[in-house]
């Protein structure tokens, strides 16, 4: 049969994908590269970038093509189908990884070229990709002896199951959880969009007869109703404002029980043992490699050298913040008190932080919306790197894709050239994992004119280089979809969130580096990632920018002088404690792995309440499992890695302090960050290229003043 996922296209053929495609195709792409390995191997005895590592990209490079639509379908359409072959392939994949990772003789091949007259001849992101590659044959056990070697590859690939089934965990449980509300006055508070979605939701699951794709309580109704649901767009609604408190509080404990022993499906998708199993296997990995602790082999790619050097600076912000946030919840817990609620839960916190924002600065965030429609902003953000960068972005038509609200977009520089594509998933449902994240589809690479696959894309005009490959991102959140004749709505932290996305699509998109190893994102240190992500956000509080952003989604008038001061105004509300939150779970993260015994086990929720007696103020209930369904460490790329948000907060404060200073749309300062940061991916160590950018080293000025924190 022709199998999709072998095609010779140069997009991913979404739409005829089946899961019966998956482990066939991954089978023969594996025995294919390895087969290729062997051969470049036995090819010669001097090897050079030409006759070895430029193949044997070409050979990852198929490989990912191929993957990387079947994982992103398993994470945006998931099925029990898909699910089964996508597992059934992890320790495929996995057991290949560990096999090149401790492959003698192609490690010797590395060092051979690194140690010849040729690497002196290499460019820089060539050297980098060599220096990274022997590296990382260090940390894939090529020095073990034989049975060491067998058992990091056993722990490999039971740490990518547990990852995977503590995904599916989580997904299942989310899907698992809604309640029909039969009377709008137990929704009273919910603005019109909210009570709309939850009435679509009611009505979608009706039709579909009341199947359980949105919980065991979605029984046959009749009568109608409105569904609220543990989707995020819905949960939130109701926290901040369902005026039941009861109700509150049932969707709190369902929301921060997830996946859990605990609340209303306890048990049923636990996630308890997977998170002690995923510990002990990475503290036994590290232990193998040499390290101290996981939290010492994480920091291996990073640009931090030590745990302490972690550890002291999560500190040091946590004591420049803890007072703040201690006077942010006492002035919320003095005004709750206004409201007859004298003992402040988890479960009131959104809601009282709502009607304060809204007492003291006459800001609703429901009437913010109104000013953000998606068909307002999405151009918007086009129209802001347009200004940046002198990019222009246009939506193609024409593409296949793996749900009808997908949306398909090239960028073109000034001259015209194609520099990336990108496909758009905004909308939560069922089947979709929540969060949002950007993903690479396809990486830029250069390539020789008969490797041009078929299928690409081209717009009048369109200067189209065939020996690069064109890089190709997914770019995925999960924001309130339209309902009826109203666009999608978006608060002003949505809009954040998908400039933030876009910042590391940009990312990928946008590099000029032309080997797979270190283009784009490839080959950043992970410390880093997150700095043109979090760049982008600066631009969702500048006025100039907001005006390309903002319009009536009934009138299309622009965002008001006086909502937009209102929104400056209360731009640090309750900024303490977002600060020092998010230092609770970088801390926790980092100190599970650092501080891991075996003897003990994980004492995860031990461990989290001591950084809560350290550093929160805010304490939840014993019955909340927020690990259970803390993915970024326990099924992400954030393990003993959590505090890269912090600093990578640092690292785009202080870069966009010098647009504060020239300008928000300087020409020069823009084309600065696009040559220095966003063309480099990993092509140089982080610190030289922010050094290249910034003239100096990152200070911690910026991120403090810009979150309203004292130096």
């Amino acid at each position: 049969m022709n199998n999709p996922l072998l095609a010779n296209s140069t997009l991913p053929l979404f739409s005829q994908i089946k899961p019966e495609h998956i482990v066939p195709a991954i089978d023969q792409l594996l025995n294919d590269a390895r087969s290729s390995v062997e051969q470049h191997l036995q090819a010669t005895q001097h090897y050079t970038w030409k006759n070895l590592i430029e193949p044997l990209e070409d050979v990852d490079d198929k490989l990912n093509k191929a993957w990387s639509p079947v994982s992103h379908m398993n994470s945006v359409v998931n099925s029990d189908e898909l699910r089964d072959a996508y597992n059934a392939c992890l320790p495929k994949l996995s057991a290949y990884s560990t096999e090149m990772g401790q492959n003698e003789a192609l490690f010797k091949a590395y060092r051979f070229i690194a140690d010849s007259d040729e690497f002196a001849t290499l460019d820089t992101a060539q050297q980098k990709i060599i220096r990274n590659a022997l590296r990382d044959f260090k940390l894939s056990g090529i020095d073990l002896d034989n049975e060491k070697k067998q058992r990091y590859k056993d722990i490999s690939q039971e740490l990518s199951a547990l990852a995977s089934n503590y995904e599916e965990n989580l997904l299942d449980a989310t899907n698992a959880w809604s309640k029909l509300i039969r009377d709008e006055q137990d929704l009273a508070g919910l603005p019109e969009s909210a009570l709309a979605q939850a009435k679509q939701t009611a009505d979608d699951c009706k039709d579909a007869g009341g199947r359980a794709t949105l919980g065991a309580v979605a029984e046959s109704h009749n009568e109608g109703g409105w569904m609220i649901t543990l989707q995020f767009p819905s949960y939130i609604s109701v926290m901040t404002y369902a005026d039941n408190r009861e109700l509150r509080r049932e969707h709190y404990e369902a929301f921060a029980t997830r996946a859990s022993d605990q609340g209303p499906h306890a048990e049923q998708w636990d996630n308890s043992e997977n998170m002690e199993k995923i510990l002990a296997l990475r503290h036994e990995k590290a232990r193998l490699l040499g390290f101290n602790n996981y939290a010492e082999l994480s920091l291996a790619t990073k640009m931090a050298e030590k745990p302490d050097d972690v550890t002291l600076f999560l500190e040091d912000l946590a004591d420049r913040s803890w007072r703040h946030a201690r006077k942010d919840l006492t002035e919320l817990r003095e005004f709750a008190k206004h409201y007859g609620v004298h003992d402040l839960q988890a479960w009131d916190m959104a809601y009282f932080s709502e009607k304060m924002r809204q007492h003291f600065y006459q800001l609703s965030q429901e009437e913010v919306k109104t000013y953000f429609p998606i068909t307002r902003v999405l151009p918007g953000l086009f129209a802001t790197v347009e200004k940046l960068y002198s990019l222009q972005i246009a939506e193609i038509s024409d593409f296949d894709s793996w749900h009808p609200d997908v949306r398909f977009f090239q960028i073109h520089d000034q001259t015209g050239s194609l520099r990336g594509q990108f496909y758009l998933d905004l909308y939560a449902r069922a089947k979709k994992r929540g969060g949002a994240w950007m993903d690479d589809c396809v990486s830029r690479k250069r390539r020789a004119s008969s490797q041009l696959a078929g299928g690409i894309h081209t717009i009048p005009g369109d200067k189209f280089d065939d020996t690069i490959q064109t890089p190709v991102a997914y770019l995925t959140c999960n924001f309130t979809p339209p309902t009826g004749d109203t666009p999608a709505l978006l608060t002003h932290d949505e809009v954040t969130t998908l400039f933030h996305e876009f910042g590391h699509g940009l990312h990928h998109m946008l590099t000029q580096v032309d080997h797979l190893g270190v283009s784009g994102i490839n080959g950043v240190e992970w410390d880093a990632v997150e700095l043109p992500s979090q760049f982008m956000e600066n631009w969702c509080w500048e006025k100039e920018a907001i005006a390309l952003m903002s319009g009536h989604y009934q009138t299309d008038e622009k965002l008001p002088d006086a909502l937009f001061d209102k929104m400056i105004a209360a731009k640090n509300f309750q900024a303490g404690m977002i600060m020092v939150r998010q230092l609770e779970f970088s801390l926790f993260d980092f100190r599970i792995h650092r501080d891991y015994d075996p003897e003990k086990g994980g004492r995860i929720y031990e461990t989290l309440e001591q950084v809560r007696e350290q550093v929160a103020v805010v304490r939840p209930p014993k019955f909340n499992r927020f690990a259970h369904s803390f993915s970024h460490i326990f099924a992400g790329g954030y393990a003993a890695g959590y505090y890269s948000y912090k600093w990578a907060e640092v690292l785009s404060s202080d870069a966009f302090s010098l647009f504060e200073e020239k300008g928000i749309f300087d020409q020069e300062t823009g084309k600065a960050f696009l040559t220095n940061i966003l063309e480099k991916g990993g092509s140089q160590n982080a610190m030289e290229l922010f050094i290249n950018f910034r003239g100096r080293k990152p200070t911690i000025d910026a991120l403090l003043r810009h979150n309203g924190i004292a130096a």
